[in-house]
């Protein structure tokens, strides 16, 4: 047993460190919670004497509110501000370095685009009266704001508000070049918010003489022509810096509605614009009445040229093509050949604008847009617009709108190509997914159907279904494979066509099909040459050849599906008399847009038809007005000329014999409604047409004559020498 008085076995006490830790940090803690305390207090003594009460409090309490609201409205106007200035990003001069001839596919001149600078002119050297007439019709507060006219948009606000209605613009001059640079003509509060934040940098960037220059070099003036210089040249035949008061006051008067007031024309509505300029001189103190009572007694009169139809939408998206075509040459100024079919482009806005002008008031239709393009990939017409002088915005090519069922051809192409066939049958029955419960467009379900009842009459439960199994991502993939350049939402949605593509992209992706599942390779430019004539650039030499985005298996499918939409589906209207065609139909939510997509052997085309501000139409859907400007379109692109068959279906080309009858009978029936199908002219015999094409096929295929040396020394040899004179 263990002493427990023996202090050798007692355990050795432990110090007292560990006490004296724990006193050291409570006091510590304690101290510095007194310290902060007292200093607290010290604080809020030292602010009482900035208390304030009674009408100060308020002053104090609002000014603080309104430094809460500033940072946050700061944070705001930031995150506004960041894609406005994202538009800024690369050479937005690049413009000024290009100057472009552009000719048709048979080698004639079409337009012009791009700044040719010995034709433009410094501000400097142009007419005093000319900048003053811009100036007091466009801003006339133009050196003295900073972008952004405060007091001119309070004064527009109250004049709209006296008139009722729209009758001044608040825009500066700076905003309206921001618009013309980077901006499009869309009416949105999102271009609204670029285009102040575009404003404030380009003063904050260039100078106000940079700016004015800019402005008056970019403006589109009507007739193809862009900028004063070549307005000048084109309405009045002399130099910019030769134009009298009075052809610097219709100059001037172009730049609100170039379309309206553009004299070769409409002389007698410029002239009236011109009058209204000189007013405006007058009233903004830059002139007196003695000095343009000579203009108005002898008004401008301009060159007689006629009514000039350039293909506008198609050349401004060409200028981009040769803009990112020609990076790689050091000559700018170029001679460029193109694919527009001139006559099919101007049959083509006959048919958007016709149906917009019997059918767009009834049916709450605005704008429409339309692209053909040839098998092959050759883009042979595309309007962006019903008319380039009061909006430059191509629809075409720029307007991202919902597709609606004309998307579910990618849906079911992907199908064709995981085992499904036409004759596949799939439930139409109702589906819930994630939440959603997409219905039919009657309300009502069919059951068992199979893939071609489904795509043809646009049954809405069958793709969602086919998309849940096959996954989004494959699908979107398969639509980008196919020439859909816009970037697709891969949501549960997606299937019904709620991601927004162009009119150009589907054009382009419907012409797989009828290429029997290659790609298509669209393009809008054959040649570019320089101003010797040296080639530069040309599509079959230097393009990669086409690959194959879709098995023959399954473009042969959606060929034999697609056929079927004209003939019993929900495109009837789109059919054409004789010619074997294909197509889908596509109406979005709220009826916002119509489509109609569809090809033959020979062209693909889309149409597109809705409203600029998202307005819901009367009902509209695409098996209507969509559908029958198709029609007429490929009417006139079909006369003439060969006619090639739709892939993979059964009679791709119908007895010629029963066609013409077809096409008598419905010649008969449109005369009884009035309308008078548009006659394509002939320029070529049949047979030379058929002959020249196969020279051009056999050129293409055959391999460039390459002589020995042994053969090149001796044709040397015998070459005569010549004396020198």
């Amino acid at each position: 047993m263990q002493d427990p008085f023996d202090g050798k076995n007692r355990p050795r006490k432990r110090s007292n460190i560990l006490l004296r830790i724990d006193s050291w940090i409570d006091s510590t803690m304690w101290n510095a919670g007194f310290s902060a305390s007292q200093r607290w207090e010290d604080i809020t003594i030292f602010f009482r004497r900035f208390r304030t009460r009674g009408p100060m409090k308020v002053l104090f309490e609002i000014a603080g509110e309104g430094m809460n609201l500033g940072a946050a409205g700061a944070v705001l106007m930031l995150a506004l501000a960041l894609p406005a200035f994202e538009e800024t990003a690369g050479n937005w001069r690049a413009r000024d370095d290009f100057a472009v001839t552009f000719l048709d596919r048979y080698g004639n001149e079409i337009g012009h685009r791009g700044i040719i600078h010995e034709d433009s002119a410094p501000v400097d050297q142009l007419p005093d009266h000319l900048v003053k007439a811009v100036l007091a019709t466009e801003d006339r507060r133009f050196f003295e704001h900073f972008g952004i006219d405060v007091l001119g948009l309070v004064r527009a606000m109250t004049e709209n508000a006296r008139a009722g209605g729209v009758v001044q613009g608040g825009s500066t001059l700076t905003q309206q070049l921001a618009k013309n640079l980077f901006l499009t003509n869309e009416r949105t509060i999102e271009r609204k918010i670029k285009e102040a934040f575009l404003a404030l940098w380009l003063e904050a960037n260039l100078s106000k003489k940079e700016i004015l220059s800019l402005y008056l070099d970019r403006a589109y003036m009507g007739g193809g022509t862009f900028g004063v210089a070549g307005a000048s040249q084109f309405y009045f035949g002399k130099s910019v810096t030769e134009v009298s008061l009075a052809e610097s006051a219709m100059l001037a008067g172009l730049f609100k509605a170039p379309a309206r007031y553009a004299p070769h024309i409409n002389l007698p509505a410029a002239r009236g614009r011109a009058n209204e300029v000189l007013t405006n001189l007058v009233q903004g103190g830059l002139m007196t009445e003695g000095q343009v009572i000579g203009a108005r007694r002898n008004p401008a009169t301009v060159i007689d040229r006629g009514t000039i139809e350039a293909p506008d939408y198609f050349l401004d998206w060409a200028f981009d093509e040769v803009k990112r075509l020609a990076l790689r040459f050091d000559e700018h100024s170029l001679i460029v050949r193109t694919t527009i079919d001139m006559g099919l482009q101007k049959a083509t806005e006959s048919a958007v604008e016709s149906g917009l002008r019997q059918y767009g008031k009834s049916m709450h239709a605005g704008q429409g847009a339309a692209v053909v393009m040839e098998n092959g990939g050759a883009i042979r017409a595309m309007v962006g617009g019903r008319d380039y002088g009061e909006s430059q915005f191509n629809r075409a090519s720029r307007a991202l709108r919902q597709p609606g069922s004309s998307f579910k051809v990618y849906v079911y192409a992907t199908a064709m190509e995981n085992g499904y066939t036409p004759e596949s049958t799939i439930s139409d029955a109702p589906i819930t997914w994630r939440g959603w419960s997409p219905r039919n467009y009657g309300r009502s379900y069919a059951g068992r159907v199979n893939l071609t009842t489904a795509l043809a009459k646009s049954i809405n439960t069958v793709p969602v279904r086919l998309s849940r199994e096959l996954g989004t991502e494959a699908v979107a993939a398969k639509a980008r494979a196919m020439g859909v350049e816009t970037p697709i939402r891969t949501d549960k949605t997606m299937a019904l066509g709620t991601s927004e593509v162009t009119v150009l992209d589907q054009a382009t992706a419907y012409g797989v099909f009828m290429s029997d599942g290659m790609q298509t390779r669209r393009h809008g430019i054959t040649q570019i040459l320089d101003y010797k004539g040296d080639l530069l650039y040309d599509f079959w030499r230097d393009e990669a050849p086409a690959e194959r985005v879709l098995t023959k298996q399954a473009s042969d499918s959606m060929n034999q599906i697609l056929s079927q939409v004209p003939e019993w589906g929900t495109g009837r209207r789109a059919k054409l008399d004789g010619i074997r065609t294909a197509g889908k139909t596509g109406t979005t939510q709220a009826y916002r847009d119509a489509w109609f997509c569809g090809y033959t052997g020979n062209f693909s085309t889309a149409v597109w038809f809705g409203n600029d501000d998202y307005t819901s139409t009367n009902r509209m859907t695409g098996g209507s007005l969509p559908a029958m400007t198709f029609k007429r379109i490929m009417e006139y692109a079909h006369q003439g000329i060969e006619l090639k068959p739709i892939p993979g279906i059964e009679d791709p080309l119908p007895d010629p014999e029963a066609a013409a009858e077809a096409t008598i009978a419905a010649n008969a029936a449109n005369a009884e409604d009035g309308y008078v199908p548009a006659v394509r002219p002939r320029t070529l015999g049949a047979q030379t047409t058929a002959l020249l094409r196969d020279l051009i096929g056999v050129f293409r295929s055959t391999e460039p004559l390459k002589a020995s040396s042994e053969k090149i020394a001796a044709a040397q040899t015998q070459v005569p020498q010549t004396t020198k004179q």
